[in-house]
Protein backbone atom coordinates (compact mmCIF):
# COMPACT_ATOMS: atom_id res chain seq x y z
CA UNK A 1 0.00 0.00 0.00
CA UNK A 2 1.50 3.61 -0.84
CA UNK A 3 -0.08 7.06 0.07
CA UNK A 4 -2.08 8.01 -1.88
CA UNK A 5 -2.66 11.59 -3.08
CA UNK A 6 -6.01 11.96 -1.25
CA UNK A 7 -4.49 12.23 2.21
CA UNK A 8 -4.91 15.47 3.79
CA UNK A 9 -2.47 17.37 5.77
CA UNK A 10 -5.06 19.10 7.67
CA UNK A 11 -6.30 15.67 8.97
CA UNK A 12 -3.00 15.10 9.52
CA UNK A 13 -2.54 17.95 12.00
CA UNK A 14 -5.66 16.98 13.30
CA UNK A 15 -4.36 13.38 14.21
CA UNK A 16 -1.21 14.74 15.96
CA UNK A 17 -3.21 16.89 17.76
CA UNK A 18 -6.03 14.44 18.76
CA UNK A 19 -2.74 12.07 19.97
CA UNK A 20 -1.38 14.97 22.02
CA UNK A 21 -4.38 16.17 23.77
CA UNK A 22 -5.82 12.87 24.23
CA UNK A 23 -9.11 13.43 22.82
CA UNK A 24 -11.18 15.55 20.38
CA UNK A 25 -12.56 18.17 22.80
CA UNK A 26 -9.08 18.86 24.45
CA UNK A 27 -7.49 19.10 20.76
CA UNK A 28 -9.95 21.05 19.35
CA UNK A 29 -8.30 24.73 20.36
CA UNK A 30 -5.29 23.44 18.80
CA UNK A 31 -6.20 22.66 14.95
CA UNK A 32 -8.38 25.16 12.90
CA UNK A 33 -11.54 22.42 12.96
CA UNK A 34 -14.76 22.36 14.48
CA UNK A 35 -15.17 19.34 17.04
CA UNK A 36 -17.72 17.79 14.06
CA UNK A 37 -15.11 18.29 11.43
CA UNK A 38 -12.60 16.95 13.90
CA UNK A 39 -14.32 13.48 14.25
CA UNK A 40 -14.87 13.39 10.75
CA UNK A 41 -11.50 13.90 10.12
CA UNK A 42 -10.02 11.09 11.93
CA UNK A 43 -12.36 8.63 10.58
CA UNK A 44 -11.85 9.65 7.14
CA UNK A 45 -7.89 8.74 7.78
CA UNK A 46 -9.41 5.33 9.40
CA UNK A 47 -11.35 4.29 6.47
CA UNK A 48 -7.86 5.54 4.37
CA UNK A 49 -5.41 3.86 6.48
CA UNK A 50 -7.91 0.82 7.12
CA UNK A 51 -6.94 0.71 10.87
CA UNK A 52 -8.02 2.00 14.01
CA UNK A 53 -6.17 4.65 15.43
CA UNK A 54 -7.84 5.60 18.80
CA UNK A 55 -9.69 3.05 21.05
CA UNK A 56 -12.65 5.81 22.32
CA UNK A 57 -12.60 5.58 26.04
CA UNK A 58 -15.00 7.81 28.04
CA UNK A 59 -12.20 9.60 29.71
CA UNK A 60 -10.83 10.32 26.16
CA UNK A 61 -8.98 8.59 23.25
CA UNK A 62 -6.35 5.75 23.82
CA UNK A 63 -4.25 5.62 20.58
CA UNK A 64 -3.99 1.89 18.86
CA UNK A 65 -0.94 0.49 18.41
CA UNK A 66 -1.52 1.91 14.47
CA UNK A 67 -1.24 5.35 15.64
CA UNK A 68 1.89 4.81 17.80
CA UNK A 69 3.53 3.38 14.65
CA UNK A 70 2.28 6.90 12.63
CA UNK A 71 2.24 9.61 14.87
CA UNK A 72 6.18 10.29 14.66
CA UNK A 73 6.13 9.85 11.43
CA UNK A 74 3.41 12.11 10.44
CA UNK A 75 5.58 14.81 13.02
CA UNK A 76 8.51 14.12 10.78
CA UNK A 77 7.09 14.90 7.55
CA UNK A 78 5.06 17.93 8.73
CA UNK A 79 8.24 19.46 9.87
CA UNK A 80 9.83 18.35 6.84
CA UNK A 81 7.61 20.07 5.02
CA UNK A 82 7.67 23.48 7.61
CA UNK A 83 11.25 23.58 6.93
CA UNK A 84 11.02 23.08 3.09
CA UNK A 85 8.29 25.65 2.60
CA UNK A 86 10.12 28.66 4.91
CA UNK A 87 13.54 28.16 3.72
CA UNK A 88 12.13 28.31 0.35
CA UNK A 89 10.48 31.68 1.40
CA UNK A 90 13.64 32.77 3.29
CA UNK A 91 14.86 32.33 -0.31
CA UNK A 92 13.33 35.16 -1.48
CA UNK A 93 13.52 37.35 1.87
CA UNK A 94 10.10 37.00 2.59
CA UNK A 95 8.88 37.99 5.99
CA UNK A 96 8.21 34.99 8.18
CA UNK A 97 4.49 34.14 7.82
CA UNK A 98 2.73 31.67 11.09
CA UNK A 99 1.85 28.14 10.03
CA UNK A 100 2.78 29.10 6.13
CA UNK A 101 2.98 25.05 5.83
CA UNK A 102 -1.07 24.66 6.47
CA UNK A 103 -1.72 26.12 3.67
CA UNK A 104 -0.41 23.44 1.07
CA UNK A 105 -1.52 19.96 0.55
CA UNK A 106 0.18 16.78 -0.52
CA UNK A 107 -1.55 16.60 -4.01
CA UNK A 108 0.37 20.02 -4.21
CA UNK A 109 3.71 18.80 -3.48
CA UNK A 110 3.88 15.75 -5.17
CA UNK A 111 3.17 17.94 -8.28
CA UNK A 112 5.97 19.86 -7.84
CA UNK A 113 8.11 16.95 -7.28
CA UNK A 114 6.84 15.20 -10.15
CA UNK A 115 7.66 18.19 -12.66
CA UNK A 116 10.53 18.07 -10.74
CA UNK A 117 11.77 14.66 -11.83
CA UNK A 118 10.06 14.85 -15.58
CA UNK A 119 11.39 18.26 -16.76
CA UNK A 120 7.58 19.38 -18.02
CA UNK A 121 4.08 19.28 -17.38
CA UNK A 122 3.00 17.09 -19.64
CA UNK A 123 5.73 14.58 -18.88
CA UNK A 124 4.48 14.19 -15.08
CA UNK A 125 1.13 14.37 -15.51
CA UNK A 126 1.88 11.38 -17.86
CA UNK A 127 4.22 9.27 -15.12
CA UNK A 128 1.23 10.78 -12.76
CA UNK A 129 -1.30 9.33 -14.11
CA UNK A 130 -2.89 13.08 -14.27
CA UNK A 131 -4.52 15.39 -16.16
CA UNK A 132 -1.65 18.00 -17.70
CA UNK A 133 -3.99 20.98 -16.40
CA UNK A 134 -4.04 19.17 -12.85
CA UNK A 135 -0.21 19.05 -12.67
CA UNK A 136 -0.03 22.45 -13.91
CA UNK A 137 -3.39 24.05 -11.22
CA UNK A 138 -1.58 21.97 -8.64
CA UNK A 139 1.56 23.87 -8.29
CA UNK A 140 0.50 27.05 -9.52
CA UNK A 141 -1.93 26.89 -6.45
CA UNK A 142 1.19 25.84 -4.12
CA UNK A 143 3.30 28.85 -5.58
CA UNK A 144 0.31 30.96 -4.65
CA UNK A 145 -0.28 29.56 -0.98
CA UNK A 146 3.55 29.98 -0.16
CA UNK A 147 4.06 33.73 -2.12
CA UNK A 148 6.57 32.34 -4.23
CA UNK A 149 7.13 31.72 -7.99
CA UNK A 150 8.23 27.75 -7.83
CA UNK A 151 8.60 26.77 -12.11
CA UNK A 152 10.74 29.04 -14.60
CA UNK A 153 10.62 27.69 -17.99
CA UNK A 154 13.55 27.17 -20.41
CA UNK A 155 13.53 26.11 -24.10
CA UNK A 156 11.46 22.98 -23.97
CA UNK A 157 11.89 22.21 -20.28
CA UNK A 158 10.15 23.43 -17.02
CA UNK A 159 12.67 23.70 -14.15
CA UNK A 160 12.65 24.34 -10.69
CA UNK A 161 13.61 28.12 -9.47
CA UNK A 162 16.39 28.34 -6.64
CA UNK A 163 13.13 28.63 -4.25
CA UNK A 164 11.81 25.68 -4.90
CA UNK A 165 15.19 23.86 -4.93
CA UNK A 166 15.61 24.59 -1.78
CA UNK A 167 12.29 23.00 -0.57
CA UNK A 168 12.27 20.16 -3.14
CA UNK A 169 14.88 18.07 -0.74
CA UNK A 170 12.48 18.49 2.53
CA UNK A 171 9.75 17.79 0.60
CA UNK A 172 10.50 14.27 -0.94
CA UNK A 173 11.96 13.67 2.81
CA UNK A 174 8.18 14.04 4.35
CA UNK A 175 6.96 11.98 1.19
CA UNK A 176 9.44 9.20 2.40
CA UNK A 177 8.43 9.36 5.96
CA UNK A 178 4.44 9.00 5.01
CA UNK A 179 5.36 5.83 2.58
CA UNK A 180 7.28 4.27 5.30
CA UNK A 181 4.38 5.15 7.98
CA UNK A 182 1.95 3.37 5.61
CA UNK A 183 3.90 0.72 4.88
CA UNK A 184 4.65 0.45 9.09
CA UNK A 185 1.02 0.14 8.99
CA UNK A 186 0.69 -2.74 6.30
CA UNK A 187 2.81 -4.74 8.11
CA UNK A 188 1.15 -4.42 11.34
CA UNK A 189 -2.15 -5.80 9.25
CA UNK A 190 0.05 -8.75 7.49
CA UNK A 191 2.99 -9.22 8.89
CA UNK A 192 4.74 -9.58 6.10
CA UNK A 193 4.28 -6.40 3.31
CA UNK A 194 6.14 -3.42 3.18
CA UNK A 195 9.12 -2.49 0.83
CA UNK A 196 12.85 -1.67 1.05
CA UNK A 197 14.87 0.61 -1.85
CA UNK A 198 18.49 -0.14 -1.93
CA UNK A 199 21.11 2.05 -4.00
CA UNK A 200 23.82 -0.68 -4.59
CA UNK A 201 27.02 -0.15 -5.59
CA UNK A 202 29.27 -2.51 -7.94
CA UNK A 203 30.96 -4.41 -5.20
CA UNK A 204 28.02 -5.41 -3.69
CA UNK A 205 26.35 -7.09 -6.98
CA UNK A 206 28.33 -10.72 -7.51
CA UNK A 207 27.76 -12.68 -4.23
CA UNK A 208 27.14 -10.82 -1.15
CA UNK A 209 24.13 -8.92 -2.18
CA UNK A 210 21.94 -11.89 -3.84
CA UNK A 211 22.90 -13.85 -0.25
CA UNK A 212 21.28 -11.31 1.26
CA UNK A 213 18.44 -10.56 -0.54
CA UNK A 214 17.49 -15.01 -1.31
CA UNK A 215 17.89 -14.98 2.88
CA UNK A 216 15.74 -11.99 3.28
CA UNK A 217 13.19 -13.10 0.34
CA UNK A 218 12.73 -16.75 2.09
CA UNK A 219 12.23 -15.08 5.44
CA UNK A 220 9.78 -12.05 4.57
CA UNK A 221 7.52 -12.99 1.28
CA UNK A 222 5.05 -10.83 1.42
CA UNK A 223 7.74 -7.93 0.79
CA UNK A 224 8.97 -6.40 -1.90
CA UNK A 225 12.75 -5.20 -2.72
CA UNK A 226 13.58 -2.65 -4.86
CA UNK A 227 17.37 -2.75 -6.22
CA UNK A 228 18.72 0.46 -7.78
CA UNK A 229 22.31 0.46 -9.24
CA UNK A 230 24.32 3.53 -10.26
CA UNK A 231 27.14 5.53 -9.69
CA UNK A 232 27.81 6.72 -5.89
CA UNK A 233 26.97 10.43 -6.23
CA UNK A 234 24.05 9.58 -8.18
CA UNK A 235 22.63 6.87 -5.45
CA UNK A 236 23.70 9.01 -2.40
CA UNK A 237 21.48 12.30 -4.27
CA UNK A 238 18.68 9.75 -4.06
CA UNK A 239 19.45 8.46 -0.92
CA UNK A 240 19.36 12.30 0.73
CA UNK A 241 16.40 12.96 -1.08
CA UNK A 242 14.54 9.58 0.55
CA UNK A 243 13.93 7.38 -2.52
CA UNK A 244 16.18 4.85 -1.31
CA UNK A 245 16.31 3.64 2.21
CA UNK A 246 20.19 2.43 2.12
CA UNK A 247 23.18 2.39 0.30
CA UNK A 248 25.40 -1.71 0.16
CA UNK A 249 28.79 -1.17 -0.98
CA UNK A 250 32.50 0.41 -0.35
CA UNK A 251 31.79 3.09 2.23
CA UNK A 252 33.71 6.62 1.50
CA UNK A 253 37.09 7.22 4.32
CA UNK A 254 35.19 10.96 4.38
CA UNK A 255 31.75 11.35 4.62
CA UNK A 256 31.03 13.74 1.54
CA UNK A 257 28.30 14.88 3.28
CA UNK A 258 27.31 15.76 6.84
CA UNK A 259 23.45 14.19 6.44
CA UNK A 260 24.66 10.71 6.17
CA UNK A 261 26.21 7.66 8.74
CA UNK A 262 27.85 5.09 7.21
CA UNK A 263 28.03 0.93 9.07
CA UNK A 264 31.19 -0.79 8.25
CA UNK A 265 30.73 -4.28 8.16
CA UNK A 266 33.72 -6.09 7.20
CA UNK A 267 36.65 -5.67 5.02
CA UNK A 268 37.33 -6.50 1.17
CA UNK A 269 40.69 -7.00 -0.52
CA UNK A 270 41.15 -5.82 -3.81
CA UNK A 271 43.09 -8.58 -5.94
CA UNK A 272 44.99 -8.51 -9.27
CA UNK A 273 43.32 -10.01 -11.75
CA UNK A 274 43.98 -11.05 -15.57
CA UNK A 275 42.81 -13.80 -17.92
CA UNK A 276 43.89 -17.43 -16.99
CA UNK A 277 46.50 -17.47 -19.97
CA UNK A 278 48.18 -14.54 -19.24
CA UNK A 279 51.55 -14.60 -19.35
CA UNK A 280 52.16 -13.95 -15.45
CA UNK A 281 50.21 -16.20 -14.37
CA UNK A 282 52.00 -19.04 -16.19
CA UNK A 283 54.96 -17.18 -14.57
CA UNK A 284 54.46 -18.74 -11.38
CA UNK A 285 55.76 -15.60 -9.83
CA UNK A 286 56.88 -12.07 -10.91
CA UNK A 287 58.57 -9.00 -9.48
CA UNK A 288 56.19 -5.90 -8.87
CA UNK A 289 57.51 -3.60 -11.64
CA UNK A 290 56.46 -6.65 -14.20
CA UNK A 291 53.02 -4.79 -13.96
CA UNK A 292 54.07 -2.01 -15.63
CA UNK A 293 54.56 -3.84 -18.78
CA UNK A 294 50.56 -4.62 -19.51
CA UNK A 295 47.78 -2.53 -20.09
CA UNK A 296 45.40 -1.64 -17.29
CA UNK A 297 41.33 -0.85 -17.11
CA UNK A 298 40.54 1.14 -13.88
CA UNK A 299 37.93 3.65 -13.05
CA UNK A 300 37.90 6.84 -13.66
CA UNK A 301 39.50 9.38 -11.04
CA UNK A 302 37.23 10.27 -8.38
CA UNK A 303 36.67 6.09 -8.11
CA UNK A 304 37.97 4.85 -4.66
CA UNK A 305 39.32 1.64 -6.73
CA UNK A 306 41.38 4.47 -8.64
CA UNK A 307 42.95 6.21 -5.69
CA UNK A 308 43.82 2.53 -4.46
CA UNK A 309 45.24 1.47 -8.24
CA UNK A 310 47.29 4.70 -7.98
CA UNK A 311 48.73 4.25 -4.06
CA UNK A 312 49.49 0.58 -5.08
CA UNK A 313 52.22 1.82 -7.45
CA UNK A 314 53.34 4.62 -5.45
CA UNK A 315 54.16 2.52 -2.50
CA UNK A 316 56.49 0.53 -4.39
CA UNK A 317 57.99 3.24 -5.76
CA UNK A 318 56.60 3.57 -9.37
CA UNK A 319 54.58 6.24 -10.79
CA UNK A 320 51.12 4.55 -12.22
CA UNK A 321 50.90 3.62 -15.96
CA UNK A 322 49.41 5.63 -17.93
CA UNK A 323 45.57 4.40 -18.76
CA UNK A 324 44.31 3.48 -22.49
CA UNK A 325 40.55 2.46 -20.95
CA UNK A 326 39.28 4.07 -17.87
CA UNK A 327 36.11 2.23 -16.78
CA UNK A 328 33.98 1.78 -13.78
CA UNK A 329 31.79 -1.06 -15.32
CA UNK A 330 32.69 -4.46 -13.63
CA UNK A 331 30.66 -6.26 -16.93
CA UNK A 332 32.54 -4.52 -19.41
CA UNK A 333 36.29 -4.54 -17.45
CA UNK A 334 35.73 -8.54 -17.13
CA UNK A 335 34.75 -8.60 -20.63
CA UNK A 336 37.97 -6.79 -21.53
CA UNK A 337 39.87 -8.91 -19.58
CA UNK A 338 39.38 -12.00 -21.35
CA UNK A 339 40.10 -10.43 -24.97
CA UNK A 340 43.69 -9.92 -24.34
CA UNK A 341 46.54 -8.94 -21.66
CA UNK A 342 44.82 -6.50 -19.45
CA UNK A 343 44.94 -6.35 -15.43
CA UNK A 344 42.99 -4.80 -13.07
CA UNK A 345 41.82 -4.38 -9.67
CA UNK A 346 38.80 -6.12 -8.46
CA UNK A 347 36.95 -7.79 -5.25
CA UNK A 348 37.36 -11.55 -5.75
CA UNK A 349 33.17 -11.56 -5.50
CA UNK A 350 33.11 -9.44 -8.44
CA UNK A 351 35.02 -12.59 -10.78
CA UNK A 352 34.05 -15.68 -8.78
CA UNK A 353 31.71 -17.19 -11.63
CA UNK A 354 34.37 -16.64 -14.26
CA UNK A 355 37.13 -17.90 -11.67
CA UNK A 356 34.86 -20.81 -10.64
CA UNK A 357 34.52 -20.91 -15.04
CA UNK A 358 38.17 -21.14 -15.04
CA UNK A 359 38.60 -17.77 -17.25
CA UNK A 360 39.40 -15.25 -14.81
CA UNK A 361 42.04 -15.43 -11.87
CA UNK A 362 43.56 -14.00 -9.37
CA UNK A 363 47.39 -13.10 -9.82
CA UNK A 364 48.80 -11.06 -7.03
CA UNK A 365 47.26 -9.23 -4.34
CA UNK A 366 46.68 -5.44 -4.36
CA UNK A 367 48.64 -5.23 -0.62
CA UNK A 368 46.56 -5.36 3.21
CA UNK A 369 46.75 -0.99 3.02
CA UNK A 370 43.95 -1.36 -0.26
CA UNK A 371 41.54 -3.05 2.21
CA UNK A 372 38.22 -1.48 1.59
CA UNK A 373 35.42 -1.32 3.88
CA UNK A 374 31.78 -2.49 2.57
CA UNK A 375 29.12 -1.68 4.69
CA UNK A 376 25.67 0.49 5.00
CA UNK A 377 25.16 4.00 4.01
CA UNK A 378 22.06 5.46 5.51
CA UNK A 379 20.63 9.17 6.15
CA UNK A 380 21.54 10.13 9.79
CA UNK A 381 17.95 10.76 10.68
CA UNK A 382 16.88 8.03 9.03
CA UNK A 383 14.39 6.04 11.04
CA UNK A 384 13.58 2.70 9.09
CA UNK A 385 10.18 0.45 9.20
CA UNK A 386 10.26 -2.75 10.31
CA UNK A 387 10.63 -4.17 7.34
CA UNK A 388 13.62 -2.28 6.81
CA UNK A 389 14.97 -3.12 10.23
CA UNK A 390 14.50 -6.52 9.12
CA UNK A 391 17.06 -5.91 6.00
CA UNK A 392 19.50 -4.62 8.28
CA UNK A 393 19.35 -7.41 10.36
CA UNK A 394 20.05 -9.86 7.94
CA UNK A 395 22.38 -7.79 6.54
CA UNK A 396 24.23 -7.51 9.18
CA UNK A 397 24.24 -11.75 9.83
CA UNK A 398 24.99 -12.51 5.82
CA UNK A 399 28.70 -9.97 6.65
CA UNK A 400 28.86 -11.39 9.95
CA UNK A 401 29.06 -14.88 8.52
CA UNK A 402 31.49 -13.49 5.67
CA UNK A 403 33.80 -12.29 8.13
CA UNK A 404 34.10 -15.36 9.84
CA UNK A 405 35.20 -17.25 6.57
CA UNK A 406 38.84 -17.29 5.46
CA UNK A 407 39.43 -14.44 3.15
CA UNK A 408 42.88 -14.76 2.62
CA UNK A 409 43.62 -18.26 1.54
CA UNK A 410 43.79 -17.64 -1.79
CA UNK A 411 47.39 -18.47 -4.13
CA UNK A 412 49.11 -16.51 -6.15
CA UNK A 413 51.01 -13.91 -4.49
CA UNK A 414 53.96 -11.82 -6.56
CA UNK A 415 56.96 -11.59 -4.69
CA UNK A 416 57.79 -8.37 -2.56
CA UNK A 417 59.83 -5.35 -4.97
CA UNK A 418 63.31 -5.99 -5.43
Amino acid sequence: MRVTLDLNLKHLHALVAVHHHGGISAAVPHVNLSQPALTQAIARLETQLDAPLFDRQPGGMAPTEAARLLVPRIERALAYIAHGVRGARRTQRLPAMPAVERHVTLPQLRALAAVDSAGSFTLAASRAGLSQPAIYRAVHDLAAAIGIPLTVRRGKTVQPTPAATRMLRPVRLALSELAAGVDDLASLRTEQGGRVTLGVMPLARAILLPQVLARFARAHQGASVNVIEGPYAELLGDLREGSLDLLIGAMRDRLPVRDIAQEGLFDDNPVIVARSGHPLARAGGFAFPQLLHYPWVIAATGAPVRARWEHMFRQHGHEPPRLRIECGSVLITRGLLLEDDWLTLMSRDQFVIERRAGLLIEIGSAGDDLRRRIGLTTRADWHPTRLQQAFVATFRQVCAERSGDAQDDWPFRYPAAR
